[in-house]
């Protein structure tokens, strides 16, 4: 398995993530499983709850090399992991700081963490610290950690993380911001995180106090679905009939080799939805097919919604354009498609993440600006840099 895997760049691993892969056995974390499935390039889901829904999962292996490329584990480190799930990545992080470190590992469901307790000392991981409790709260007993790593989608950064984390110290975390999904490195200066890298990625979101659920509106019985984030209204009977409709389509010029950022210059506009359409789905719907082959970023109002397609352009390019179903389909689709000339005009660059408190002003002129429960998170483009010590907001 570790011949194949790469880091996010797509170069190889760093030499102690490496060998810790090599050197910790995954298929003992996942009795019953198969090996090609338990060494294969896709994750494996351990738990579901009553509906069927996937509640707990081994991460893909590529995903969990990289994201331990992220945390940077020096020998020695104290770590927390939020999320045991299996035991598999606490083995891991046990292997990378060695005797002289120390893990924790804090999953909310008690069986889980009972599970990964015992595999971790079959495996010969059992001084691994496991604890049934809610990750929101970290583990203040085991403070300060040198490294924090969050396996599920946090919705927000809690501020035990920032009071537990050593100064100096990194947080490897998948950030949701408005139904985008980064695995984000962290430092924390001043009442501020900034990140020092950021990666795409998907995670099942975080449960516990501090869970705020996606909702999933299926369109019909044929595998569409509209996802939504951060509590967005949506009308589902509206948008359902919307899909009914004739569709319209336009295209930009625009060609490209990759989209690299472009969702996040489309999540920062209202109504900003993920459309989740494999080819099946597409098939059975009679759907216009969306960009990728999981469906795209997409627009919606209280009865219509558009979203990004793309067809063959010069070769190894695609042409960006849009497509829209309901009655205000040609409106979106123009914010959409001006939006796409930005983003093309912007000449992308590396984007930085930070998350202020909300008592802090917001930042002038960012990309993003979303508003939590008690922070703010906020999206940069290269070149724009917020103030060193934002001032508190006028009361």
């Amino acid at each position: 398995m570790a011949d194949w895997l790469r880091g996010w760049d797509g170069r190889a691993l760093l030499p102690s993530v490496d060998a810790a892969m090599r050197a910790v056995p995954r298929e003992a974390f996942l009795p019953g499983t198969p090996l090609a499935d338990a060494y294969g390039s896709s994750p494996v889901v351990t738990h579901r709850d009553e509906n069927g829904v996937a509640t707990s999962s081994a991460s893909a292996p590529g995903i969990v090399a990289a994201m331990l490329a992220q945390l940077d584990v020096r020998p020695g480190h104290r770590i927390l992991e939020i999320g045991a799930g299996t035991g598999y990545n606490a083995a891991l992080l046990a292997h990378l700081t060695g005797p002289a470190g120390q893990v924790t590992t804090v999953e909310l469901d008690p069986g889980i963490a009972a599970e990964a307790q015992k595999a971790l000392a079959t495996a010969g991981y059992g001084h691994v610290t496991v604890v049934a409790g809610d990750g929101e709260y970290g583990h203040p007993p085991n403070a300060p950690y040198d490294r924090i790593i969050v396996t599920a989608g946090a919705w927000e950064l809690p501020a035990a993380w920032a009071d537990q984390l050593a100064p100096g110290g990194l947080l490897v975390v998948p950030v949701r911001m408005r139904g985008l999904t980064r695995s984000v490195t962290f430092e924390h200066m001043e009442g501020i995180w900034r990140s020092r890298s950021m990666h795409e990625c998907g995670f099942m979101p975080i449960r516990g106090v501090g869970a705020v659920a996606e909702r999933n509106i299926p369109l019909g019985d044929a595998g569409v679905t509209i996802r939504i984030d951060d509590g967005q209204p949506a009308d589902a009977d509206a948008l359902q009939r919307a899909l009914s409709s004739s569709p319209a389509q336009s295209w930009t010029g625009i060609e490209v080799t990759v989209t690299g950022e472009l969702d996040f210059w489309l999540a920062g506009l209202e109504g900003f939805f993920r459309l989740l359409a494999g080819s099946d789905a597409v098939q059975r719907s009679d759907l216009v097919p969306p960009a990728f082959n999981w469906g795209a970023m997409g627009l919606l109002t209280r009865d219509s919604f558009a979203y990004l397609t793309r067809r063959p352009g010069r070769p190894g390019h695609s042409e960006l354009g849009a497509c829209g179903y309901g009655p205000g389909r040609e409106q979106l689709i123009s914010t959409y498609t001006d939006r796409i000339r930005a983003f093309s005009r912007s000449q992308e660059g590396k984007l930085q993440v930070e998350v202020h408190p909300l008592t802090y002003a917001p930042v002038l002129g960012a990309l993003m600006q979303i508003e939590k429960r008690n922070s703010r998170v906020i999206v940069l483009t290269e070149g724009q840099v917020s103030q060193e010590a934002p001032g508190a907001m006028a009361s």
